[in-house]
């Protein structure tokens, strides 16, 4: 049987996740102040940024405890 996940390291991982996304953030920011900017590789900073964020909210629902309880 899965043991539940451990909130420290669920909370650990989400400010990873966070941090990564913040950072993806400026990386865009950078890339499309750059008039020669691959279009290409902004779509997939992106789409990494859009899966982070879905990653983000989903471990952070984890964390919330269970009303039926």
């Amino acid at each position: 049987m899965q043991q539940p996940p451990d909130p420290a390291e669920t909370t650990r991982r989400v400010v990873e996740l966070k941090l990564e996304h913040r950072d993806l953030d400026e990386a865009i920011a950078r890339l499309q102040a750059d008039i020669d900017a691959d279009e290409l590789a902004i779509k997939r900073l992106k789409k990494r940024k859009l899966q982070l964020k879905d990653a983000i909210a989903k471990l952070e629902s984890a964390l919330i405890p269970d009303l039926d309880a």
